[in-house]
């Protein structure tokens, strides 16, 4: 009789009962582990996970060891059903843990970073952009450096001589339109002074943009055939992924399943389905296909120690060896076209032999 290893004191109430019955019901039947996996084709790792409350049980499993034990299935089946709500709810339940644990880090982080640095963390109201507004004293001297983000510091234009009047050395347009060209007014104060620089430089700034939106739109629609002004195409809309969401329960799809264990991503159970099968020597070799999971695993039972399975599709492949039991299923592979997938058994007495060609 198996002795049982103390039940996880986090698991789900329902969960641990379910698990509770799997154990009776194996305990009553009178099978080793060993045993089991062999009547059931899940691997002997599997259900130690599967009655140690490590993992559920896929359906497949519950079939397998209701078969195996004379149950009602519909029964287990009942109770099966509230344990993998169960096995949800205590997922969403980490994964919202964890989530809270992240967002907690990354606050934490977040304010360590943002701790004081020094000079330039924000603008003092005497900077750039608010002369005239800034209170006696408040103004940065001429030394400091402009602040990041701030805006440049314009140096202050002297009032007199011919050459420090304002305007000197711009385009007459630009001088004309920011209004600093021609005769000068008499000297104003300094913070006048500032402000005028200000408004030559966003103006100049202005025409520069303007005049560059006038020149794309010149290059674009210049020419004009027989039938009006050409209509630009409307952009392409950006592709997006057909691929439904993964069933509950299912952990990869595809190439992400290449060489993984199919039970322990999910890809076994109610999504598993035979797709050939063959008889080499007295051992029966099969094709399972998981179509969720887009991949495919090769199962070889009433084996002998020794015995070897593989599996491949489209150049890859993967196989497994018959250790203590007399069953055993290879990892996975990822399969594109179900008519490329095919399994092959080579028994420890030299006989070799494959399944046909697997029906989509």
């Amino acid at each position: 009789m198996p002795r049982w290893k103390a039940l996880p004191e986090e698991l789900d109430p329902q969960i641990r009962e379910f698990t509770g019955q799997l154990r009776r019901l194996v305990d009553r039947s009178g099978l080793s582990i060993a045993a089991l996996a062999d009547r059931t084709g899940y691997s002997k790792t599997s259900w130690e996970r599967y009655l140690n409350g490590r993992l559920l049980a896929p359906r497949g499993a519950i079939v397998a060891l209701a078969e195996a034990t004379g149950t009602n299935q519909a029964h287990l089946n009942t109770m099966w059903e509230l344990a993998e709500r169960a096995w949800s709810r205590a997922e969403m339940r980490h994964d919202m843990t964890m989530e809270a644990i992240r967002i907690t880090q990354a606050r934490a982080a977040l304010d360590e970073a943002g701790g004081p640095r020094g000079h330039g963390r924000s603008r003092p109201s005497g900077a750039v952009g608010t002369a005239g507004g800034a209170l006696p004293g408040q103004g940065r001297p001429p030394s400091v450096p402009a602040q990041r983000g701030s805006l440049p510091r314009v140096p202050q234009q002297p009032q007199a001589g011919p050459d420090s009047a304002p305007g000197h050395g711009l385009p007459p347009a630009v001088a004309f339109v920011a209004g600093i060209g021609g005769p000068q007014p008499p000297a104003r104060p300094a913070g006048g002074s500032r402000r005028t620089a200000v408004i030559a430089v966003v103006v100049v700034g202005v025409l520069l943009v303007v005049t560059g939106v006038v020149l794309l739109i010149g290059s674009g629609g210049g020419s004009k055939g027989a039938e009006g002004p050409t209509t630009p195409s409307p952009p392409s809309p950006t592709p997006r992924s057909s691929a439904p969401p993964l069933p509950a329960g299912v952990e990869c799809s595809g190439s992400t399943c290449a060489g993984q264990d199919p039970e322990e991503m999910g890809c076994g159970g109610k999504h598993v389905r035979t797709l050939s099968t063959t008889t080499v020597g007295k051992s029966v070799i099969e094709v399972r296909y998981s179509e969720p999971c887009a991949a495919a695993w090769a199962r070889i039972t009433a084996a002998v120690p020794g015995d070897t399975v593989e599996i491949t599709a489209g150049g890859a492949g993967q196989n497994s060896t018959v250790d203590a039991t007399t069953a055993a299923y290879t990892p996975m592979v990822a399969v594109k076209r179900i008519a490329d997938v095919e399994a092959c058994a080579t028994l420890a007495s030299g006989t070799k032999g494959c399944t046909v060609e697997a029906a989509g």
